[in-house]
């Protein structure tokens, strides 16, 4: 059968030609399902007629479209983004998982987005970027017609300039830690990596006859796993080579870990996956500021900056694609905008007494002429 009824949700197209399936639904009546069937089968057998094409539309269960936009993300980029993408996923598929793509419309989005706001603006932004990205996905590979998220504006957010830890308090923190733990946010201080590239790095990344580590990320155009290669400082050569000589040779990975896995029902040994509360618990002990892994790599960065390392150099070590990426890692204040508040604190202070040369210039800069005679 061809066409059928699925209780809930409609009338239901699937239907095998070539050898292949074709799967498209739901629809309101019967009628409208044979047809969309007919509509499907003349479009497969005559591709060529652009009329047909054009006047066929495009849908699928948007389960299944969240389900293919799910496997597209693994694929292709980090284990982090797929597990952030399963997340607010889990939301729209509880909501919408029994719809078609064309049954959702941009009104019951922003209903949704709404709601999410009254968490944080920052978090219903986040509800429209992956949700706008899932329906372009879609639109790329042809599977529905239309996005429902385009013309939705974001939220106005408040901006707030990250807290950036400074050295003494990041050495204070880890000071505190566990000998083994201590290599590790050193190695992660001092390649300013991101965590993930950290948790994931291997033995066969570490050069140490060449005093190179090698960083890999999917986080480039594209979602290719894309290698840098980070120079080590001395205290990074020091703690890498005492490791290394100290390794189990069964492991691969510089830092490892032994945890129950529920989803295996067993022990599992392998890389970290996830240390979220590690550095929470270490302020607290250390009696700093809280602050996250990232805040390690701005720290590093804007102490790059202050050396007055070159923009290009910096954006190499961090691994970013773009160079405005680099450019809002930087919190430090360079000369010049520290020259251009002297200029104008000099400036601003002519006709307080004592501040100027001449106490009653004129708008010429020079002093007051006294004309004598008629």
């Amino acid at each position: 059968m061809s066409v059928y009824l699925v209780k809930g949700r409609g009338w239901k197209v699937d239907f095998i030609l070539r050898k292949k399936r074709y799967t498209n639904g739901y629809f309101k009546t019967k009628a409208e399902a044979k047809r969309a069937e007919a509509a499907r089968r003349e479009e497969i057998l005559n591709p060529e007629n652009a009329q047909i094409n054009q006047t066929i539309p495009t849908d699928m269960d948007f389960l299944a479209l969240v389900n293919r936009r799910l496997d597209h993300v693994k694929a292709y980029n980090s284990a982090r983004h797929y597990e952030e993408y399963v997340y607010v996923a889990s939301r729209w598929v509880n909501r919408w998982g029994h719809l078609n793509c064309s049954q959702i419309d941009q009104s019951m989005i922003e209903e949704f987005v709404l709601e999410r706001s009254k968490v944080s603006a920052f978090t219903a932004n986040k509800e429209i970027r992956y949700l706008k990205a899932t329906f372009n996905f879609g639109l790329k590979k042809k599977l529905v017609s239309h996005n429902p998220v385009n013309g939705l504006d974001f939220l106005p957010v408040e901006k707030k300039q990250k807290y950036v830890p400074p050295p003494q308090d990041i050495e204070k923190l880890i000071a505190v830690a566990k000998p083994d733990v201590q290599d590790y946010l050193w190695v992660v201080r001092d390649t300013m990596g991101r965590i993930s590239e950290n948790n994931n790095l291997t033995w066969d990344d570490v050069d140490l006859e060449a005093r190179t580590i090698t960083l890999y990320t999917r986080k480039k155009k594209g979602g290719h796993r894309t290698p840098r290669v980070i120079p080590m400082t001395e205290r990074l050569y020091e703690i890498l080579s005492r490791r290394h000589r100290d390794r189990d040779d069964s492991k691969p990975w510089v830092f490892w870990h032994r945890y129950w896995s529920h989803k295996k029902g067993g022990w599992v040994e392998g890389p970290y996956k996830s240390r979220h509360n590690l550095l929470r618990k270490l302020c607290k002990r250390a009696g700093v500021r809280p602050f996250g892994f990232h805040a390690l790599r701005h720290a590093g960065a804007s102490l790059l900056d202050q050396q007055r390392i070159p923009l290009g150099t910096i954006q190499k070590i961090l691994g970013h694609e773009n160079r405005t990426t680099t450019e809002i890692y930087l919190h430090s204040l360079d000369g010049s905008e520290r020259e251009a508040m002297a200029a104008f604190e000099r400036a601003s202070r002519v006709g307080v007494p004592g501040s100027h040369p001449n106490p009653h210039p004129n708008r010429s800069g020079r002093p007051d002429l006294k004309i004598v005679g008629g």
